[in-house]
């Protein structure tokens, strides 16, 4: 029989191994996305569709999972997601056309959204002292750093070696072991109390996402004013507008509207979205430029990406300490500032732009990046009552993976928008600086928002460490 200890530390490898899959697999579809177009012969519309298939899916059911887990159990709920993302990876892997390929994607997205939420607590749980509780953490949020600075190098040696399916493939080993580790060493836990279903909120949320998602990426290819894309974007309001209605009036709502009264915390989101807006669509954007337009291959694209994984890493580790010296304000307007000139100077590509131009603008993004993500979440959470800490973070990630699906279906539509009109890189090119000013403006609209809303110092340095330690789940997908 194992030792307690060895139990707690199979636990945590089986957390780390819940968080480090999503991630990895996030970091290289981006750069497989040539070879499945040239593969499947689809266009700009259906890459982005594999990207925010997960992307919308993740976004729309990571509250409802986190409840599920709550009231059910969270080691079932870790269980559910883990098959649901394993077998969801084995649909994509054997994807011969780009609509089981989407289902695939879909399956991967609802496995994430019901495994995920569940990790932090399940590790609460097994680490009762505060110490240990706070290494444990750490190696785990540890984990995403790790799967950001070795994915894109992983996975485009993979496609480059055995081709795109090899970066479905490769989860299927990984989702076995960690099922079989999970199953016999992570012990149940639960919090229903409080907790409960709010299914009408729930699913007028994922028709609102679903709806703005589907008339933004087909609005190019069907027509803007074509009825079915009017449709699309009136269903997404009047789903909007139920959405609030309905949590105003349900008790224990989902989404409890008066938290938004915090003007810090609903800065914090609507930052934490324009974040990963322009970073998602950045990443899904540069791949296509390097591998189409450069000819790059898939190895040397992602080796080309490994600038910014460099200095997000070197970045990130004394943000935690900047916070508590200089405050959350300062950090977060700088992180913006650079995230939107680097977009901004990505305006700047041509066909023939030296490599120096990209290493250079990439490490300011990864700069950017790492100075803004644990400020934005420490703010979230310390802007409301110690109790509401899960509620806050919750939130937080919901409000990146939202900003994350519009980032590629927004930037993306307008690159197809310019291909609709020709072919050739001088049309590329043009859709491209079109998407990065879109981009760039966007994070600079989030460093007016931390000068004018995020406060300049954090209100309780209990708060302040609790978001801290909590920062790295920002990024978790």
């Amino acid at each position: 029989m194992p030792s307690v200890r060895q139990v707690k530390s199979l636990t945590l490898l089986a957390m780390c191994l819940g968080l480090f899959m999503p991630q990895l697999d996030t970091n290289v579809v981006n750069l497989a996305l040539p070879s499945m177009q040239s593969s499947l012969h689809t266009d700009i519309g259906a890459l982005q569709w594999i990207i925010d298939s997960y992307n919308l899916t993740f976004a729309s059911l990571l509250l409802l999972g986190g409840t599920l887990g709550d009231l059910f159990g969270r080691k079932r709920l870790f269980l559910i997601g883990l098959a649901l993302f394993t077998g969801g990876s084995l649909i994509c892997a054997f994807a011969g056309s780009i609509a089981l390929l989407l289902v695939g994607r879909v399956l991967q997205g609802i496995g994430a959204a019901l495994e995920l939420p569940g990790t932090l607590s399940i590790l609460t749980a097994t680490y009762p002292d505060p110490k240990e509780r706070a290494r444990a953490i750490g190696i785990w949020a540890s984990v995403m750093g790790l799967a950001l600075a070795i994915g894109p190098t992983v996975g485009a040696l993979f496609v480059n070696t055995f081709g795109w399916q090899s970066i479905f493939f490769m989860n299927i080993p990984i989702g076995l072991i960690n099922f079989g580790i999970a199953a016999i060493f992570v012990a149940e836990s639960s919090h229903p109390q409080g907790r409960r279903l709010d299914l009408p909120g729930q699913t007028l949320a994922i028709l609102c996402l679903v709806a703005l998602t589907y008339a933004v990426i087909e609005g190019q290819a069907r027509g803007w004013f074509s009825p079915l894309i009017l449709a699309g974007f009136g269903l997404a309001i009047i789903s909007l507008a139920a959405f609030i209605i309905v949590e105003r009036r349900t008790p224990g709502a989902m989404v409890p509207l008066d938290i938004f009264r915090h003007r810090a915390f609903s800065a914090a989101l609507a930052i934490a979205s324009m974040m990963t807006f322009g970073m998602y669509g950045m990443f899904f954007l540069i791949s296509l430029y390097l591998q189409s337009i450069h000819h790059a291959s898939a190895l040397l694209a992602g080796l080309q990406l490994l600038p910014l994984s460099i200095v997000f890493i070197i970045i990130s580790p004394p943000v935690g300490r900047w916070i508590s010296r200089f405050g959350p304000r300062p950090l977060m307007v700088a992180g913006m500032a650079l995230m939107g000139v680097g977009l901004l100077l990505f305006t700047l590509l041509t066909p023939e732009t030296p490599y120096t131009f990209l290493v250079i603008t990439m490490a300011a993004i990864g700069a950017g990046v790492g100075l803004n993500t644990s400020p934005v979440m420490a703010v979230a959470v310390g802007s409301l009552p110690a109790r509401s800490a899960g509620l806050a973070s919750g939130f937080g990630n919901m409000a990146r993976m939202i900003g994350a699906t519009l980032g590629v279906a927004i930037l993306g539509a307008i690159l197809a928008g310019q291909l609709s009109a020709g072919h050739g890189n001088a049309f590329f090119m043009a859709g491209l600086h079109t998407a990065f000013l879109v981009g760039g403006c966007g994070e600079l609209l989030g460093a007016v928002l931390a000068i004018l809303y995020i406060p300049r110092m954090l209100q309780s340095e209990t708060a302040d460490e609790r978001a801290v330690d909590r920062a790295p789940t920002l990024l978790e997908l």
